[in-house]
């Protein structure tokens, strides 16, 4: 805590953290760093990311501090989260790798407590000017080096992971690792940049120019798992789109109807899954997941209540994950599906958790974007759809960039529709454009 005293220094410290400048440059860094961890990690390995991190953890609650006077402490997180945090934490408990689980545990939090901050202290729609200027800067950084390597050097860049493929049309994987992060990141770009064209938040050739560069990127990413993601996405937001401009007393018949809808889809998806796998031509990857589901869910048998211990990111010299990356022949980070992965590291207490997590974060979302005035509490709700979506096919969602924005859309809904705000001794300041 920065001291109460009379010396012109501190109180100039104590201005400078507690004020709007200083927390929206540290957002932008912290935005800035999610989605650039793979790029961070090729320049300065994993000891310069922990040593950013914990430096911007310790901004992070100075500023806090600074500002605690400005901030509604009250139901501060949802309890959805603090409960799957406690569980990840307890596995330390039983896990086989204690280590390695509590290194698992503190990057997690060191995420959650960054996310929190940037909802505490930034509207949302400054949250989304925020993600819009990162993305505009690291999706022009990824083409140009995909055209330096593919187009005037013909040379792969190793350290990034850049095959130099722009030449040939794709796949390309820019600075973030892998085509599939890639094509992630630039649909979340996608939905932002939207947001602030029709939010006028930037300027319309900014905005149009930014639109079309995350565009050229989904295409160059040749992802078959974000092209669904992306339908999916938009269908969302023609369902926004109608629910808005329904008058409040139908809005509830039509909500049923597209939950009916939406459940109908799921199951005609589940049993033409094959032929959907034909039609996306992802057949052999499909074929590679599934075999290394199979292997998860057998080894899910052996610890089904409690999961083996809280990992996050795969570990390839830790039993079983050096055994699951060795039986599907390939170098894994993850098990390509983000609810059996927490399934199999936090067993059912885990996943049922989990489940609620992301449940009520979206239930809440969903229903400011369809009830709300402005039109920037539809990004919550459409980020969440595409994590949600995703999440079937990786597992970004658990760490990172995807778990920031998790926690972010999960506290601001949880500001406007957690049950806990009632209770609050004063009035909830209300979220911008409200």
């Amino acid at each position: 805590m920065i001291p109460e005293t009379n010396f012109p220094t501190a109180a100039a410290l104590r201005r400078v953290f507690e004020s709007p400048r200083f927390a929206a440059s540290l957002t932008h860094a912290i935005l800035a760093v999610a989605f650039s961890t793979h790029l961070v990690r090729s320049v300065m390995g994993w000891a310069g990311l922990i040593g950013i991190l914990a430096g911007m953890v310790i901004l992070a609650g100075v500023s806090l501090i600074a500002r605690r006077k400005h901030i509604e402490w009250h139901g501060l997180l949802p309890i959805s989260i603090l409960v799957f945090v406690a569980w990840t934490a307890l596995s330390a408990v039983w896990s086989g790798y204690t280590f390695t689980t509590l290194g698992g545990i503190a990057y997690q939090i060191a995420f959650g407590f960054l996310a929190l901050y940037i909802a505490l202290v930034r509207d949302t729609i400054q949250i989304v000017r925020a993600t819009g200027d990162v993305l505009r800067i690291l999706l022009g950084l990824s083409i140009a080096l995909e055209v330096l390597s593919g187009l005037l050097l013909d040379l792969p860049i190793t350290f990034l992971g850049i095959e130099g493929n722009i030449g040939s049309m794709g796949p390309i994987q820019g600075v973030f690792g892998s085509r599939n992060t890639f094509a992630l990141i630039a649909l979340i770009a996608a939905v932002t940049f939207i947001i602030e064209i029709r939010a006028r938040s930037v300027r319309h050739l900014v905005g149009v120019g930014s639109l079309w560069l995350a565009g050229i990127s989904l295409v160059l990413t040749r992802s078959p798992v974000i092209g669904t993601a992306a339908l999916v996405v938009v269908v969302a937001a023609l369902a926004l789109f109608v629910l808005r401009r329904t008058p409040v007393e139908g809005r509830w018949m039509l909500q049923l109807g597209l939950l009916g809808a939406t459940v109908v889809a799921a199951i005609a998806a589940w049993l033409g899954r094959s032929r959907l796998i034909d039609l996306l031509n992802a057949g052999s990857e499909f074929e590679t997941r599934y075999f290394l589901w199979q292997e998860m869910w057998r080894l899910v048998g052996l610890h089904p209540l409690e999961g083996w211990g809280w990992t996050g990111y795969w570990p390839q010299d830790v039993t079983p994950y050096g055994w699951l990356e060795f039986v599907s022949n390939r170098e894994l980070g993850s098990g390509l599906n983000a609810f059996l992965d927490v399934y199999f590291q936090l067993g059912l207490v885990g996943f049922v958790s989990f489940v609620a997590l992301l449940g009520l974060a979206f239930v809440r979302s969903w229903v400011l974007a369809s009830n709300k005035r402005s039109l920037v509490f539809v990004w919550p709700a459409l980020i969440l759809v595409i994590l949600l979506v995703v999440s079937a096919a990786e597992s970004t969602i658990l760490v990172e960039f995807s778990w920031l924005l998790l926690i972010i859309c999960s506290v601001k809904a949880a500001q406007n529709q957690s049950w806990r705000s009632y209770l609050a001794l004063k009035p909830r300041p209300l979220d911008d454009d409200e």
